[in-house]
């Protein structure tokens, strides 16, 4: 039944992608050869008028195919190409717009049962920088460096990608309906980490529950599961043990040995910690949703979609500055298993969690496809729309061959890419 749900939700967003396409193509008088829902074979196919309506037997995708749009034909009625241009910017344009008309709708129907989490300050540490500088709990954050929030979670979401700035941290808060600006520079600490998590609960075995990337204990070889049994030479049996050798000799940055338990088999390394440098805010902030009037919910379903956009913004993002990697990435089958994980999380609490979560899911899978569709990668609707609009400007196409060339090596490289995607998928189910 996960799964099923999983898949359910990635073929709704997809579809409501492809919808878009095919309605706009439709009203601007384009000839749809072929609107078909997922890929491979047909299972099913009817023709209805010029168009073939087609299940295909993989419910990971879709396709509206219209006349002419990879050819350099123009001449006859109803092909892509010889409709005006903007009505084929509109048509491309279509797909990433639906799937963000489709993220606002959910978020409605989300807010609209379950609140949203305004990020509130509920608590400022006494005599910190931040309370000489003004804050106040029950103010409302609006924005935090430079990017204005929407909720709870893009603020958590923004601390935990970049961290705590160091120096010159600058926030606007609402309170009693007036902006206010808050700066301030925040408590720094330096300290030496090993690099992983463990359980807070007393009692607890000295279990490594996960691994910071690229911190010492990661690179040494450890891995999450493992229960470490002495540190220097030291015997530890639970994480109470451990934390009171820490205690007594804390880390200096000298190497440190250290023996686990990996399904019965000792393992031992050895690494060195390193210093690291960090900010502490100062204060906390809300996290617990709240109901809101019928036009406070509107307005929310804007912020919720804004903030999905910004995860997905950012996540690119880390891309980028190698943060992560491809390696990181999750295809359909990544998609759908962290969704029927998620469903193993959630299913006690009742069906009306279950949905909101999956809803959720839709909301975060739209908009992701609404923004990748627009990046001007070759193949991808936004690849097509930097060739339209440069047409616009000019007054005259490019060569269409050439255009043709570009998107057909560009759909070759994404589905190399989606492979190997796949790939990675398929071996982390095997790994975990």
């Amino acid at each position: 039944m996960k799964f099923v749900l999983g898949i359910v939700v990635l073929s709704a967003v997809i579809f409501f992608h492809e919808l878009g396409h095919f309605l706009l193509a439709k009203a601007s008088h384009i000839v749809v050869n072929e609107f078909a829902f997922g890929m491979g074979p047909k299972i099913l196919s009817f023709t209805k008028g010029e168009t073939t309506y087609a299940w295909r037997i993989l419910p990971f995708g879709g396709s509206c195919t219209m006349m002419g749009e990879d050819e350099e034909e123009e001449a006859i009625d109803g092909c892509f190409n010889k409709a005006p241009v903007w009505n084929r910017i509109a048509v491309v344009a279509a797909g990433p717009v639906f799937n963000f008309l489709m993220a606002f709708v959910v978020s409605v129907i989300v807010i609209g049962f379950m609140g949203v989490d305004p990020a509130r300050v509920v608590e400022v540490d006494e005599n910190s920088p931040v309370a000489e500088a003004g804050l106040q709990e029950g103010d409302l954050i609006t924005s935090y460096e430079g990017n204005g929030i929407a909720n709870a979670r893009e603020l958590y979401t923004d601390i935990e990608l970049d961290g705590v700035p160091l120096k010159d941290i600058h926030m606007t808060v609402k309170r009693d309906g007036k902006k206010i600006s808050i700066d301030y520079d925040p408590v720094v600490t330096t300290r030496y980490m090993m690099g992983y998590y463990h359980s807070q609960e007393e009692g607890a075995k000295p279990e490594i529950l996960e691994l910071m990337k690229g911190y010492p204990m990661e690179t040494a070889g450890f891995q999450a599961g493992d229960v470490i049994t002495s540190i220097n030479g030291v015997k530890v049996s639970s994480q109470e043990e451990l934390q009171g050798y820490l205690d007594d000799h804390p880390l200096d940055g000298s190497p440190v040995k250290m023996t686990v338990d990996r399904a019965g088999q000792e393992i031992a390394g050895e690494f060195t910690p390193i210093s690291d440098t960090s900010a502490a805010l100062g204060f906390s902030f809300n996290l617990m949703r709240e109901k809101k009037s019928v036009f406070g919910t509107l307005r929310a379903a804007f912020g919720e979609m804004k903030y999905w956009i910004h995860v997905t913004v950012k996540s690119l993002a880390t891309l980028i500055t190698g943060q992560y990697s491809v390696k990181d990435m999750s295809g359909p089958v990544g998609v759908v298993t962290a969704m029927g994980d998620t469903y193993d999380e959630v299913k006690s609490e009742g069906a009306l969690i279950i949905i909101m979560t999956f809803l959720n899911f839709a909301i975060l899978l739209s908009a992701n496809l609404g923004i990748m569709n627009l990046l001007p990668i070759p193949a991808l609707d936004g690849g097509r729309l930097v060739f339209l609009i440069i047409e616009a400007i000019l007054g005259r196409p490019l060569n269409r061959k050439l255009e043709n060339y570009v998107h057909i090596v560009g759909l070759m490289l994404l589905m190399l890419l989606m492979v190997f995607i796949m790939y990675n998928d398929i071996a982390k189910l095997f790994v975990h």
